[in-house]
């Protein structure tokens, strides 16, 4: 008996599991259509966007169209009017020459002669021209302005519905202190680092960089999504991003994707730049007083929000992590308290 009620303990259990695993399908399912009907809005606005500029631009290309021809079309009739005037001219001095020639009144041919001898009242034609402009490219650059405007949709108005859905994969993300660089501080909390004005006696380690004012995070990642929020407020010099853990902690190194790193970051105070092979800058509506990180390992995808204004600053596509890869942080050098303001982790508000 005892064995029959434990078998039947066991199959209620199965049974139990079973129907969570049904409702969380089902939970699934419902999260699938909610995304693709966010998807389907979305895709909706920005092909709506695109023929309204479309239509827009081609608009234009016709209207500039017409107004060159109607430009060269009244000049080359101002042209045609003046002449027409001349040949009047010329035929009413020929009809005098005519006339006077079969003349048998000497007197009135001389008296006439020196006025109908005078200059004709012409210009020179030779050099006038009417060049017809260019119309070739007006089209093309009409399509290159709707696809640049696509382009500018597809930025703004599905970001922030992105934004909130990569919030959904926020992490608690703290700092490693046996990666810091000697002259970094960090709080009790491991939520904030800056730049201090000495370095400090800590023992060196493998993990610890050397060389940059450098910190990871403690969290690693080789698979899945994750995002976390960093403000970034008060400070003249900052990077941040995610790095592979394998990255040499020791040596003089590039900052780049090919070395292991995908970050962002402000220079001189008011330059934002993207540190891909060759250092791209930024061009940004506002400044961030906070940065968002996303990541999605399997699509190999790191971008950067600002969570405030609900906007795309950059994104790194095709990349290839490998292994484990690790929130990257450098507050740079205080600069005489110019930039003393810490980076803070932040809880991420949904």
């Amino acid at each position: 008996m005892a064995e029959l009620g434990k078998t039947e303990a066991k199959i209620e259990q199965m049974i139990q599991e079973r129907r969570s695993k049904i409702q969380e399908f089902r939970r699934s399912v419902e999260v699938s259509r909610d995304n693709a009907d966010r998807e389907i809005t979305a895709s909706i606005q920005v092909f709506t966007k695109l023929k309204e500029a479309v239509e827009r631009n081609q608009a234009e290309v016709i209207e500039t169209t017409e107004e060159k021809h109607k430009t060269t079309e009244k000049q080359a009739e101002g042209f045609i009017k003046e002449l027409e005037e001349e040949i009047s001219e010329l035929k009413k001095r020929s009809a005098e020459l005519e006339q006077l020639s079969h003349s048998e009144d000497h007197l009135n041919l001389v008296q006439n002669c020196p006025s109908l001898n005078a200059p004709l009242p012409t210009k020179n034609w030779t050099e006038v021209r009417v060049c017809p402009p260019s119309y070739e490219g007006t089209g093309r650059a009409a399509f290159a302005q709707s696809m640049e405007m696509l382009q500018h949709e597809m930025k703004e108005l599905p970001t922030e519905r992105e934004l909130k859905i990569f919030q959904q994969y926020a992490v608690d993300v703290t700092l490693d202190p046996e990666t810091a660089h000697r002259q970094l501080i960090l709080s009790e909390d491991g939520k904030q680092v800056h730049c201090g004005l000495e370095r400090r006696n800590v023992p060196d380690n493998p993990k610890r960089f050397s060389d940059r004012i450098c910190v990871l995070g403690k969290e690693m990642f080789s698979s899945g999504r994750f995002y976390f929020e960093v403000q970034v407020k008060g400070k003249t010099d900052w990077v941040l991003g995610v790095a592979r853990e394998s990255v040499d902690r020791k040596k003089v190194f590039s900052f780049n994707p090919r070395s292991g790193y995908w970050r962002i970051g402000l220079r001189n105070a008011n330059v934002y730049c993207a540190f891909t092979e060759s250092q791209f800058t930024l061009s940004l509506k506002s400044r961030p007083e906070k940065v968002g990180v996303f990541v999605d390992y399997e699509e190999g995808l790191v971008s950067f929000y600002d969570p405030d204004a609900g906007s795309l600053i950059y994104s790194y596509t095709g990349c290839y992590f490998r292994r484990n890869i690790l929130p990257f942080f450098f507050p740079a050098v205080d600069q005489n308290g110019t930039n003393s303001a810490p980076l803070i982790i932040c809880p991420v508000d949904h």
